[in-house]
């Protein structure tokens, strides 16, 4: 019927704006976060609260995996999400959540380099090499005024390397998840790695921050829930849901909206400088991302063997990133 066509097409859109939306606001959130709450300690509160919620949809109360399986899922946990949100929590304090969020978008483009290292089925084609490419110019730009006349502190330097090495991690786990742990279902390994990093996050705070004071306003249990529940547990359901129903090359877009997203929020919820640099570097990197989300054209089949089934690997996607 005419309306629950309708109704169904409307469901679909509210459940994507709603992924890149939410995703897109992860990073000014964490920024007011970041004023009554040390880093270590906020990403870990966040994640353990993540994590408690997307576990009765795990389905790890029901099906518990080999101890094998569970130490692999736990140890590319530390590169997915211990390390780098560990990391990018303690960047925010000294660069933009728009800088944050463009230089995070390099993450297709690491995705690829990473990819292409461990993965023997991943070529660098031309387009790959002109994404990374872009990438790599888009970095540069967006720093060009810091570099010229504003001065690059030392905090601001460590902010974007900081960053950089926590999308570098991220791609790594993805790419040792597609090569080691594709027989896991998403939902599983998301709840085992998310508890998981909790701890390390908190044990982490504990030996690094207990110096430091953590004043639980209702702003930062707000920050804390609107992440834990909103950007996590909500968005990846509404994700799985959407990847059932929608192409991939839709999903694959997401990333670029909700860092368009990320970088409208900073600058008009948080008061961000909008300059040359934001401008053009910010091109570059959303250029490249979206080269490097662009499927690989497989080749033609031979002549000589029509009735034969393709045998090209499938090219690494770059799934939908998890934002800070």
């Amino acid at each position: 019927m005419p309306s629950t066509a309708g109704a169904s097409r409307a469901r679909l859109l509210l459940a994507y704006l709603a992924c890149f939306v939410l995703w897109g606001s992860t990073w000014s959130v964490v920024k007011v976060g970041l004023q009554d709450l040390p880093p270590l300690r906020f990403a870990g509160v966040r994640m353990l609260l993540a994590g408690l919620v997307l576990l009765p949809f795990s389905g790890l109360l029901r099906v518990r995996p080999g101890a094998r399986t569970l130490g692999m899922l736990m140890g590319v946990g530390v590169l997915q999400i211990a390390l780098p949100y560990g990391l990018l929590f303690v960047a925010q304090q000294w660069i933009p959540s728009s800088w944050s969020a463009l230089l995070f978008s390099t993450y297709a483009v690491w995705l690829l380099l990473v990819g292409r290292l461990l993965l023997p089925d991943q070529p660098l084609t031309p387009l790959k090499l002109l994404s990374a490419g872009l990438g790599l110019s888009g970095i540069v730009a967006l720093q060009y005024e810091h570099l010229h006349g504003v001065g690059l502190t030392g905090l601001v330097l460590a902010g974007c390397v900081l960053t950089l090495v926590a999308t570098v991690s991220i791609s790594l786990a993805n790419v040792l998840v597609r090569r080691s742990l594709a027989h896991v279902p998403t939902r599983l390994s998301v709840c085992v790695q998310t508890l998981s990093s909790s701890v390390l996050l908190l044990a982490a705070s504990a030996a690094l921050e207990s110096h430091l004071p953590g004043h639980w306003t209702p702003r930062a249990l707000l920050s804390i829930t609107y992440l834990a529940v909103g950007a996590t547990a909500l968005t990846y359901q509404l994700l799985f849901w959407l990847l059932a129903r929608v192409p991939l090359a839709v999903i694959g877009v997401m990333p670029l909206l909700d860092t368009l997203v990320a970088v409208l929020l900073g600058v008009g919820m948080l008061g961000e400088r909008v300059d040359a640099s934001l401008l053009v570097g910010g091109a570059l990197i959303l250029s490249s991302a979206a080269l490097a989300n662009l499927p690989s054209s497989p080749p033609a089949p031979a002549p000589s063997a029509p009735a034969e089934a393709s045998s090209t690997p499938e090219p690494l996607a770059s799934p939908p990133r998890r934002a800070a």
